[in-house]
């Protein structure tokens, strides 16, 4: 498996999300991105409707990572890693 995608992260995400989640989930999330999101974003990921149109999701046991795929500069943009029953408020 090689690389294909680069990550890039919001600043509310690296400023907020990451901190608040649990050391486990961390390591979980971690290796889901570098698994899933940098190999094969739109294989991995569910599109999403209605005001997230556009972005996809990964479920990551109880967390969802929220993103956008930009293809042709081969990037994943992390918009929200929440725990499933907050990502998808505001």
């Amino acid at each position: 498996m090689s690389v294909n995608y680069q990550v890039r992260y919001q600043e509310e995400v690296t400023r907020n999300h990451i901190p608040a989640l649990p050391s486990s989930a961390k390591a979980l999330i971690k290796r889901a991105i570098e698994e899933r999101l940098m190999i094969d974003p739109i294989g991995f990921g569910k599109p999403l409707r209605y005001s997230l149109k556009g972005h996809r999701r990964l479920r990551v046991s109880d967390y969802r990572i929220v993103y956008r795929v930009e293809p042709e500069i081969k990037t994943v943009i992390i918009i929200a890693i929440k725990h499933r029953k907050d990502v998808y408020t505001p």
